[in-house]
């Protein structure tokens, strides 16, 4: 969340808060993420593998989130063994989604 495009003006998260916040999508993108989608423009999937307590702790990290960047929308869905984040915002915010996406399909890519 350096980058200008995931720290958009609208976010009230603290500056100075902004790095760790960027460490724990990292840590979570790096140790659960297998698989990103983009269903829709404004929309983006992750497929994250389960585990105890992997839903409530992508739940607290997105209800984090949207207290500080209320132009997202997250949902978090559970089935079988996975985990699935869809994370939605509004057109004003599109370079926000791609960056997330961009650095999600890092982790990905690894």
């Amino acid at each position: 969340m350096t980058e200008p495009a995931w720290v958009p003006s609208s976010c009230t998260l603290p500056t100075e808060e902004q790095p760790l916040r960027v460490a724990e999508w990292d840590a979570l993108f790096a140790e659960r993420l297998t698989a990103l989608s983009r269903p829709a423009l404004l929309r983006l999937r992750l497929d994250l593998t389960g585990g105890p307590g992997v839903a409530e702790r992508v739940r607290e990290l997105a209800s984090r989130e949207s207290a500080c960047c209320s132009f997202f929308t997250f949902t978090v869905a559970t089935g079988g063994d996975r985990v699935h984040l869809d994370v939605s915002v509004d057109g004003a915010h599109a370079a926000v989604l791609e960056a997330l996406a961009a650095r999600a399909g890092t982790a990905v890519r690894r």
